[in-house]
């Protein structure tokens, strides 16, 4: 550092800071939230540690200086980890025959007007119909929406009696069995339907982990907020560890061949996100381009919902619709069964 002024050097310092932060944030997926909930909870912060230190590796390339590889070597390592949230490009059309899968978080339809367009269940309604995948699954399902009326297969799960927040299952293909895991103490859940497409089987799971209640107008940025915010989203990762576990003792006493739709209310930068993805391929990550974001919380780009296939399928396309008919974006991948 003798090389450089008073100015840049305090700045390496900060850089030396965040090039710390990242690294750190590499074990995050490797801690169960049990033993270490606030350091779970920087997962939600590792798009922003990527960010600043490639501002940081720009600074110095720019003024020529070796300082440069401090951000450099900590961004290198963390290569595998930065492309699931950022592919540079997507993957070649195929010709293969395609099976379409949807996941989509909806929000209730806007119930309760969280969007003031009026016309936002309308919307969302005609999107579905006119995107029409071979499987849709929504999170966040609320009944008597014409969606419904789109297929000739269903599963719709609630856990109480309102029917207004669950979860739906719709395919093109029989459904020969279904059912639900029902987590604890919690309006979230898991279900599954297992499907007939050509002789084979294959089950679909429908995910929906323990909410963050993340509230980008009510939760401003002051000390008190911050704290009390950081803590309800590390007791809501525990919470998202045991329901993982159970998801995975119900996978591996599964025969069939597996699709993975859910909404983990967490990235791909979690111990959640590595525990269920484990052997499976993520569409995004071997078909995706751009930014994986399909939730924005304060300026934070969030990729917390996945579609995950069994190995054996071939991933030809994934897609992130940017319509904004709920807090999430709705994705989209084709398959070959």
């Amino acid at each position: 550092m003798k090389n450089l002024g008073l100015l840049n050097k305090f700045i390496f310092i900060i850089n030396s800071l965040f090039a710390v932060l990242l690294l750190l944030s590499y074990t995050i997926p490797h801690i169960k939230p049990a033993y270490l909930p606030l350091v779970s909870a920087m997962s939600l912060m590792v798009p922003i540690l990527l960010f600043i230190n490639n501002l940081f590796l720009i600074y110095w390339l720019i003024l020529i200086k070796k300082q440069f590889l401090l951000s450099f070597f900590c961004l290198l390592l963390g290569f595998n980890y930065a492309t699931s949230f950022y592919k540079l490009s997507s993957k070649a059309t195929s010709n293969n025959p395609q099976t379409s899968v949807m996941s989509y978080n909806v929000r209730l339809f806007n119930l309760y007007s969280w969007i003031k367009d009026k016309n936002t269940a309308h919307k969302l309604d005609a999107f579905i119909k006119k995107e029409k995948p071979d499987i849709l699954c929504l999170q966040e399902y609320y009944t008597d929406t014409s969606v419904e009326h789109l297929y000739p297969y269903k599963y719709l799960y609630f856990k109480d009696t309102t029917r207004k927040n669950g979860q739906a299952i719709f395919s093109n293909f029989k459904i020969i069995n279904k059912g639900s895991l029902n987590f604890e103490k919690t309006s979230n859940n898991a279900i599954f339907a297992d499907i007939i497409k050509n002789k084979d089987t294959i089950r679909i799971y429908n995910i929906h982990l323990e909410s963050m209640h993340l509230n980008p107008k009510k939760d401003s940025v002051t000390k008190k907020n911050s704290e009390r915010l950081l803590k309800s989203i590390a007791n809501t990762f525990k919470k998202q560890q045991a329901q993982i576990e159970l998801i995975n003792q119900d996978l591996a006493a599964n025969p069939y061949k597996t699709i993975i739709c859910a909404d983990l209310n967490n990235t791909a930068f979690s111990w959640a996100y590595r525990r269920l993805k484990s052997d499976f391929k993520d569409a995004f990550v071997e078909a995706g381009s751009g930014f994986g974001t399909t939730f924005n919380y304060n300026y934070i780009p969030l990729r917390i919902d996945f579609i995950l296939t069994d190995r054996q399928f071939e991933v030809l396309s994934f897609k992130k619709y940017n319509v904004k008919y709920s807090d999430h974006n709705p994705i989209k991948t084709t398959l070959n069964f």
